[in-house]
């Protein structure tokens, strides 16, 4: 399935009270396996004024609105830029993802500097997060039985092994999955619907598959090249950056 965004999803980005540093698409869209029922999760930075961060009367470090918009469901998440940054220096994957989303939906010059500085602040705790997310995952599937957490449960560990090993971002289970021949039918069933059941005989290859995944992805952390910690000269310049963004 290939994503159009929605004509309207810049404009109910952009109706949150604050200037946007960026608004992209995060969630099953951005993960390759959006079904036809899903909905449009649009994650995003906003930037409060001086007066509401320094004041008595400080503004929302999050805001989250959701509604329905010609049928689809909408989920819009931000975060002040400060406490995006915030995040964005710890190994949050969730957050990387989120800025490094190709679905870009409102963009800015301080959308571009924060990317730049991306570089900088990967590191080998990240897979601590998708460790952690993948096992999370595992466990509501292991509960419900259902498609969604599965696929969930794939795309992060692959996620966690391919940015271990090259320092880039992939998110999209089509191309992380390559090698995994029944991921297509898995999509192709998620596809028809949000919180379907598994194709016969998925679970025999889930069982065999995920702790083997769980293990690549500790084997590409231990062996990766990624520094331990976010760069100090990066984790420098993105408190420069916030400060001239608050001051301008």
């Amino acid at each position: 399935m290939t994503l159009t965004v929605p004509p309207w999803a810049a404009g109910e980005a952009s109706s949150l009270p604050y200037p946007l540093v960026f608004a992209t698409v995060s969630g099953a869209h951005l993960y390759g396996f959006a079904s036809i029922d899903s909905d449009l999760d649009l994650r995003a930075a906003h930037l409060l004024p001086a007066a509401e961060v320094v004041g008595l009367r400080a503004g929302p470090s999050t805001i989250r609105h959701t509604g329905d918009r010609d049928g689809v469901e909408l989920d819009v998440v931000s975060h002040d830029l400060r406490k995006f940054a915030q995040l964005l220096a710890s190994p949050n994957g969730y957050v990387l993802e989120q800025l490094l989303s190709p679905l870009v939906v409102v963009t800015s010059a301080l959308h571009e500097a924060l990317i730049a500085l991306t570089p900088g602040l990967i590191h080998r705790g990240h897979a601590h997060h998708y460790l952690g997310f993948g096992a999370g995952q595992w466990q509501l599937f292991e509960r419900t039985g259902e498609l969604k957490p599965a696929l969930y449960t794939l795309r992060v560990l692959l996620t966690g092994a391919h940015l271990m090993r090259t320092g880039r971002l992939e998110t999209n289970l089509k191309v992380l999955g390559a090698r995994l021949a029944y991921v297509p039918d898995l999509i192709d069933a998620k596809r028809e619907a949000e919180h379907g059941p598994l194709p016969p005989g998925a679970r025999a290859a889930l069982d065999r598959d995920v702790p083997r995944l769980r293990a690549d992805l500790e084997a590409a952390r231990d062996a990766s090249p990624l520094p331990g910690a976010a760069g100090p000269a990066a984790v420098d310049a993105l408190h420069d950056l916030i400060v001239q963004a608050r001051l301008s």
